[in-house]
C-alpha cells in the first residue's frame, strides 16, 4: 500500500505545501475555507503527519531521548512504562538510547542524542559522572535524571533517598545490638551504593558504634556469588545488605551452601524490591520503590521545563516501603 505524503494532500486540497504543513502545525494565517479544505484532504486520504518533520516547522521535534543501562531493564521497566503513558498525553515521542558497559559509554550516546535533535533528555544511569553532565548541560536543552540526585539551570531530578532507606534500617538494628552489618559492592550501581554507605556510617556515627563492613568484589571476579561462596567460609555478619535482587540472591546461596542459617545467623536486605523478591525462597526482605512513578514524575517535569513553566523544586524526592519478608526478622 502506498504511503500517504504531504504532497499527496497538498495534491489533493489543490494547495501548496507551505499552506498544508502551517495547517498541520496549527498555525492562524491559513483561511479557514482553506484550512477546512486541507483537513478534508488529510481524513480522506488518512494521512499522519511525521512528528519530527512537524517538529521541525516549530523549532522543535516533539521528540525526547530517554536514556537507560542495558542491564537495568528489569528494574527500569516499569519507570518507562511511567514515562511512557505520560509521554503519550502530552503528544511527545521517546528515542531510546542504551549504554552498555564496555561497549557504548555515555559520551558516545551524548554525542548521537545531540545529533537527533530533541527536545529535552531523560537519563536513568547510575554511572552518570558529573563531567558528563556538564557535556548535556552545555547544549542548553533540559535534562531530567531519574535516581541521580543533581540538578542546574537546565537539569531537574527525580529520586529516591537510598541514603536516608538506609540509615533508617540500620538504626533499627543497632537498637537491636546488632553491630556486624555489611554491604555487598555492586559495581553496576555505584551511585546507589555510595548512597546505601553514607547512610550506613551515619547510623554508626550517631550510635557511636564500630562493626560495619563494605565488601567489595575483586575485579578478578565475574560474579558476585563466585567470590561470596569464599568469603562466607573465614567472614561472618549478622545483617547484609544488597542494592539488586541478584546479589541478594547471589549471598543467600552463597551462605547457605556455608551452613549459615537465613533469617537465623544472617539477615539479607535487599535495596530495590522487585517483583522476584516475594517469587524466592526464602522470600526477600526490601525496599518498595515506585519505579512507575519515578518515570511519570520525570516526563511531567520534563513537559513543565519544556513549557517554561515554573518548577518550585528541580528535585523531586519520591518515598519508600520497607517490605520484610523471610530473609529477615525485623
Amino acid at each position: 500500500m502506498k504511503r500517504v505524503t504531504i504532497y499527496d494532500v497538498a495534491k489533493e486540497a489543490n494547495v501548496s505545501l507551505a499552506t498544508v504543513s502551517r495547517v498541520i502545525n496549527g498555525l492562524d494565517i491559513v483561511r479557514e475555507e482553506t484550512k477546512a479544505r486541507v483537513q478534508e484532504a488529510i481524513i480522506k486520504l488518512g494521512y499522519k503527519p511525521n512528528a519530527i518533520a512537524q517538529g521541525l516547522a516549530l523549532q522543535k521535534t516533539t521528540t525526547l531521548a530517554l536514556v537507560v543501562p542495558e542491564a537495568s531493564f528489569v528494574y527500569t521497566g516499569q519507570i518507562i512504562n511511567g514515562l511512557l503513558d505520560v509521554a503519550k498525553i502530552y503528544k511527545y515521542n521517546i528515542m531510546l538510547h542504551t549504554t552498555t558497559e564496555g561497549i557504548l559509554e555515555i559520551n558516545e550516546i551524548i554525542e548521537n542524542i545531540i545529533k537527533s535533535r530533541v527536545d529535552g533528555v531523560i537519563i536513568y544511569n547510575d554511572k552518570l559522572l558529573y563531567d558528563e553532565l556538564q557535556e548535556l548541560t552545555k547544549y542548553q536543552f533540559p535534562i531530567v535524571l531519574i535516581g541521580n540526585k543533581m540538578s542546574d539551570d537546565n537539569v531537574a531530578c527525580v529520586y529516591v533517598d537510598f541514603e536516608k532507606a538506609t540509615y533508617e534500617l540500620v538504626n533499627k538494628y543497632l537498637l537491636k545490638d546488632m553491630t556486624n552489618i555489611a554491604i555487598i559492592e555492586d559495581r553496576k550501581n555505584p551511585f546507589a551504593i555510595k548512597q546505601m554507605i553514607d547512610g550506613a556510617q551515619k547510623a554508626f556515627k550517631e550510635q557511636n558504634v564500630t562493626g560495619f563492613s563494605y565488601v567489595e568484589i575483586p575485579y578478578n571476579y565475574r560474579s558476585s556469588y563466585e567470590y561470596l561462596k569464599n568469603y562466607f567460609k573465614d567472614n561472618h555478619h549478622e545483617v547484609v545488605i544488597c542494592h539488586r535482587d541478584s546479589q541478594a540472591l547471589a549471598t543467600i546461596n552463597a551462605a547457605m551452601e556455608n551452613n549459615i542459617k537465613i533469617p537465623d545467623e544472617l539477615e539479607v536486605i535487599c535495596a530495590i524490591d522487585t517483583k522476584y523478591n516475594a517469587m524466592v525462597r526464602p522470600q526477600l526482605s526490601g525496599f518498595s520503590i515506585p519505579s512507575y512513578d519515578l518515570g511519570a514524575v520525570a516526563m511531567r517535569i520534563m513537559t513543565k521545563m519544556l513549557a517554561n513553566e515554573p518548577l518550585i523544586d528541580r528535585e523531586i524526592e519520591l518515598s519508600y516501603l520497607f517490605t520484610a519478608r523471610q530473609s529477615s526478622k525485623i
